[in-house]
């Protein structure tokens, strides 16, 4: 019995470690766009817009350290997976119900804030969430 219980301990670790779900949920940007803000060619559209995003994971747990979000679970049964990518996309759809389209428009976000939040219970269901929040400023000639 001793020996079954072992083989099944080692069974679902592995498993887990196979099948299982890990993100590690941070964005880190590899191109870098510089903006002289100094001049008098923009105005502030916008400020404190804000979007996020969360998942339900079931057997797993989830770490938060600022805008880093760690996360190993084994079944994701609710929201996305790109946490940050859910977050933008709820961040640009709050824009335009308040301040219109942003097609044709030259926006770009500025004072980007990012956090982060874990519910753990137990290792049993874990559920991460991101927030993004930034001022939203328009180019003009």
């Amino acid at each position: 019995m001793k020996h079954f219980v072992m083989y099944l301990f080692y069974f679902t670790l592995t498993v887990t470690t196979l099948t299982g779900c890990v993100t590690t949920g941070v964005f880190h940007s590899v191109n870098l766009t510089n903006v002289v803000l100094s001049e008098n060619n923009f105005k502030i559209v916008a400020k404190n817009v804000s979007g996020e995003a969360s998942a339900g994971y079931l057997i797993g747990f989830s770490a938060a350290f600022g805008s880093d979000m760690k996360t190993f679970a084994l079944i994701r049964v609710e929201g996305e997976g790109l946490l940050f990518k859910a977050a933008l996309e709820d961040f640009w759809g709050n824009f335009e119900k308040q301040y219109g389209d942003v097609e044709g428009r030259n926006l770009a976000i500025v004072n980007v804030r990012y956090d982060s939040d874990a519910l753990n219970v137990l290792l049993l269901y874990t559920k991460p969430k991101i927030s993004i929040r930034a001022d939203v400023v328009e180019f003009v000639d």
